[in-house]
């Protein structure tokens, strides 16, 4: 660290305003290294701003070793690693209620005397975005117009979502040897 480094960053440690300044001279640069990292916009400004106040908050924990910079890197990196350990957690929780909620509907199915059809469960199988357009459509006659204002999406996508899907309902029927 050069010794005007060391004289801004002791001025930081006890000085808002001049971490402020330190901070915001640093944020087009951890800005786009998150967004490199995330490859999602709203998520890299997320991580920036938590990574700013963690800085805020573990100022004094700086003990300029190395730049400023690599120290907001750690910082954000250690964060955007959590984020995603955390996110395939919900992902698993996810599918584990799903699955629970399969199994009950099969069982209420059976317990009211009537039948859990094979094309129930290939539609399960597909993903939330690709199954709703489907549902909603075919299940219950919506038009896609009302179904990308619902979904926030434009109707072409909904109309390829529900080909692909119903394209996967297909092949996973015929492979089971029921009609699609």
């Amino acid at each position: 660290m050069t010794e005007a480094e060391e004289r801004i960053w002791q001025q930081a440690r006890t000085d808002n305003k001049a971490l402020a300044a330190l901070l915001q001279q640093h944020y087009p640069f951890l800005y786009k290294y998150m967004l490199k990292i995330t490859m999602d916009r709203n998520l890299a400004e997320d991580l920036v701003q938590d990574t700013m106040l963690q800085a805020i908050e573990n100022i004094s924990a700086y003990e300029g070793r190395s730049k400023f910079s690599t120290w907001l890197i750690a910082i954000g990196t250690r964060l955007y690693m959590d984020a995603m350990r955390r996110k395939v957690r919900e992902r698993k929780h996810q599918e584990a209620e799903r699955l629970q909620a399969l199994r009950s509907m099969k069982f209420m199915s059976a317990a009211a005397g009537g039948s859990w059809p094979e094309a129930m469960e290939a539609l399960a199988e597909l993903d939330y975005d690709i199954r709703v357009p489907i549902m909603l459509k075919h299940y219950y006659g919506y038009t896609v117009d009302e179904i990308a204002e619902w979904m926030n999406i434009p109707a072409g996508t909904v109309k390829s979502r529900m080909h692909n899907g119903l394209k996967k309902l297909r092949k996973e029927l015929s492979a089971n040897g029921s009609e699609a």
